[in-house]
């Protein structure tokens, strides 16, 4: 899976929760989930979920501290899914 198909799948989770339709539009790996997108806090947990739920991966409380961002959301989920294999 290369990183482009992962952004837009990711883009795809976030959806649902954003605040800040200009910051979704332009999404980059840069992109802040919860300062530029607008996503609260509750619904950060239930992004986390759908991550955990679309690519069958467990993110530990260490793991979600870090998901603040695109850029520490790919990392993490590249990291769980090798771990897997």
């Amino acid at each position: 899976m290369n990183r482009e198909q992962t952004i837009a799948e990711l883009k795809n989770i976030v959806k649902p929760y954003i605040a800040n339709q200009e910051a979704f539009d332009t999404l980059t790996e840069d992109t802040d989930f919860i300062n530029d997108l607008k996503i609260n806090s509750a619904n950060l947990v239930d992004v986390i979920l759908d991550i955990e739920e679309k690519y069958d991966i467990i993110i530990d409380n260490e793991a979600m501290e870090r998901m603040v961002n695109v850029k520490a959301t790919l990392e993490i989920i590249a990291t769980k899914l090798s771990e897997k294999n």
